[in-house]
């Protein structure tokens, strides 16, 4: 499988990215099949240099904060009212409300003089399914764990289907959390090859939990998982990411790198 920054900036877009976003293609009948981690703000822009957003297979929304979600607004719009409109309306893998949820970012009340907007609100245009503990979807077996957020919010394992593939585990937001290294173990105990994982706080004295991570307990978690490769993102703009990873690099016997904006990673054995 590929995996392709498109947005890594945490709690908001910032200078140099969007905010949470990732592609991750792979093999599937004879063609590509894409599948978007999270869409947050300015990402659904940026996410047209990496794929043609028609093709998209499947939404999938760690949880429902506006930095993680805000622009499948967008992905609405340009669907029903583009020059290519309508769209296939892919289906979103989402926490419980996702739909209720996004029609109170998107819909407004009209003016009294004026009907309400016509057509397929928002609510319904997206097939809208919640998260189960596991799914098949296209070329990977999705697996998910609730993490350590004050919302709903669920870390991602993405599997190739296929014998040999790759594996990686995205962690949504979560603050320190057995369940987001049980997932990242992986199906053979052996982690899996690639944990993208948030690390939005500095260490100090003050760190809240059961919010974030910073930079030491996200590769803490990758270390006590027994994965391949860390990779920081969800940085905010407010931190030097330099900062994060030199606090990371310590606790992570492998690999530790910062995912950066239009970076991309093979991911497999």
């Amino acid at each position: 499988m590929r995996l392709t920054v498109v947005g890594c900036s945490g709690s908001t877009s910032g200078p140099a990215s969007p905010a949470s976003c990732y592609l991750v293609q792979a093999p599937y009948e004879g063609r590509t099949f894409s599948l978007v981690l999270d869409l947050g703000p300015g990402s659904f822009g940026a996410l047209q240099r990496y794929v043609d957003p028609r093709t998209i297979d499947a939404y999938t929304l760690s949880h429902l904060h506006p930095d993680h979600c805000l622009d499948l607004c967008g992905a609405y719009v340009a669907g029903r009212y583009s020059a290519t409109a309508p769209w296939p309306r892919p289906p979103v893998y989402a926490p419980a409300g996702a739909g209720e949820r996004l029609a109170r970012a998107y819909e407004v009340a009209p003016r009294e003089d004026r009907p309400a907007e016509p057509g397929t609100s928002i609510a319904e245009w997206f097939d809208y399914r919640t998260w189960a503990p596991e799914q098949t979807v296209g070329p990977f077996r999705v697996a998910t764990a609730r993490v350590d957020h004050p919302v709903d919010a669920y870390a991602v394992r993405l599997t190739e289907t296929i014998s040999g593939g790759g594996s990686l585990v995205f962690s949504g937001d979560t603050g320190p959390c057995d369940a987001l290294v049980d997932l990242a173990r992986g199906e053979d105990g052996d982690g899996v090859d690639l944990l993208l994982v948030e690390a939005a706080f500095l260490t100090g004295p003050d760190l809240q939990s059961g919010v974030h991570l910073t930079g030491a307990q996200a590769a803490d978690a990758g270390r006590r998982a027994g994965v391949g490769e860390v990779l920081l993102t969800h940085v905010p703009p407010w931190h030097e990411p330099r900062q994060v990873l030199t606090e990371a690099r310590p606790h992570f016997p492998g690999p530790v790198s910062l995912a950066v904006t239009g970076g991309v990673w093979d991911v497999g054995p």
